[in-house]
């Protein structure tokens, strides 16, 4: 790699860095696929996509054994993949993007809202949902979830597709399943990524294309919706009835594979999402022990209510998960959370992404309304 192509890379490394610092970014957290804190770098990362470098993946032992492994398990031509990986490129970029952010300070839920929350986005909402009602329509009516819902999905991953991500899919998989930066949990990302290239070869056999053409984020994901090859083999669907499934050519099909996805995880067609709740500062705060806990709805209202956290107007039938919104020097806001608001953070584990998906999708839907 040329010295100032090394030079411009540590610069804009550095600079990515001192911007992770700043609280306006959020909380949005890993879950250990394409999200991770992508929409903090976006407007960075295309300005850090110098030259590639050639690594001879392919004379790897690591990548030797992997050849061996998914050969033997889908009958995959050891020579023809040894050709492919050939081909791959070490990309410094990622793994540098990759790396979790440094702690910052005191997380702000405003700032981060005021991303995905505003005029441009919400107009370029109103245009998808006028050109894809029908399709929103089918969706909803077959696996349960709201067209806003979707609509938000959509426009905080890709804003409709305008940002589907530049990077080519293979090389930042193969950079990541082989050459993961050195941290506490390096094997078990590493494995991770290792199957989701699996999952990229695999559907580009079952879809007779070049796995090289993939393009996406620098974490591997695919499309409007932003789904990495995994998702998109498990739970994408052929929304528009052509025969395959192309979640970067079809918006038809990104709308019913997110759908589809939501619906696979617990989405329960009718049950609210969300409400504002009371936390009281007790003496025990018994309600802290409820946070955290797991990414999903496991307590009745009265025991919310027993532990000093009320909310109005809730249904007293439904299960609930607290939620806290850390809002820089503001007081932290609290809320209850149904099964389907946890679905959402099956597609990101970050209760900021979950807020900013519905609050996304009801301005778009008020921004509708007559």
């Amino acid at each position: 790699m040329k010295l100032r192509t090394r030079i411009y890379i540590a610069f804009q490394t550095c600079l990515i860095s001192l911007l992770l610092c700043f609280p306006m970014y959020g909380n949005a957290a890993s879950a250990g696929s394409s999200h991770k804190h992508k929409h903090k770098i976006k407007k960075i990362i295309r300005h850090t996509e110098a030259e590639p470098e050639f690594t001879n993946f392919h004379q790897w032992q690591s990548v030797s054994d992997f050849i061996d492994e998914i050969s033997t398990r889908n009958d995959f031509d050891r020579e023809a993949l040894r050709t492919q990986f050939a081909r791959a490129h070490f990309l410094e970029n990622v793994v540098k993007l990759i790396n979790p952010p440094p702690p910052t300070k005191t997380k702000n839920w405003s700032a981060y809202k005021q991303r995905f929350i505003e005029p441009v986005r919400i107009k370029a909402g109103a245009a998808f949902w006028a050109s894809h009602e029908q399709t929103l329509a089918r969706a909803e009516a077959q696996y349960g979830v709201p067209a806003e819902i979707i609509v938000g999905i959509i426009g905080v991953e890709t804003m409709y597709g305008r940002m589907p991500g530049k990077i080519r899919v293979m090389d930042a998989l193969t950079t990541l399943a082989f050459a993961y930066p050195e941290t506490a949990n390096r094997q078990a990302r590493m494995q991770y990524f290792r199957s989701e290239l699996e999952q990229t070869l695999l559907y580009a056999r079952e879809n007779k294309i070049d796995p090289f053409s993939l393009s996406g984020s620098f974490a591997g994901a695919i499309g409007w919706p932003q789904f990495m090859p995994g998702s998109i083999r498990k739970y994408a669907v052929d929304f528009d009835g052509d025969g395959k499934i192309d979640l970067r050519q079809s918006p038809t099909d990104a709308i019913g594979s997110v759908a589809s996805f939501l619906s696979q995880h617990g989405w329960k067609n009718g049950l609210p999402l969300i409400f504002p709740a009371h936390a009281a500062l007790s003496e025990s705060h018994r309600w802290r022990s409820m946070l955290g806990l797991s990414l999903d709805a496991k307590f009745m209202l009265h025991e919310f209510d027993n532990a000093g956290v009320y909310a109005e107007n809730a249904p007293s039938d439904i299960l609930y998960g607290l939620v806290d919104l850390q809002d820089g020097d503001k007081p932290d806001l609290y809320w209850l959370g149904t099964e389907n608001f946890f679905a959402i953070t099956k597609y990101n584990r970050s209760f900021f992404y979950a807020m900013s998906v519905i609050e996304l999708g009801n301005a778009v839907k008020q921004l509708r309304a007559p």
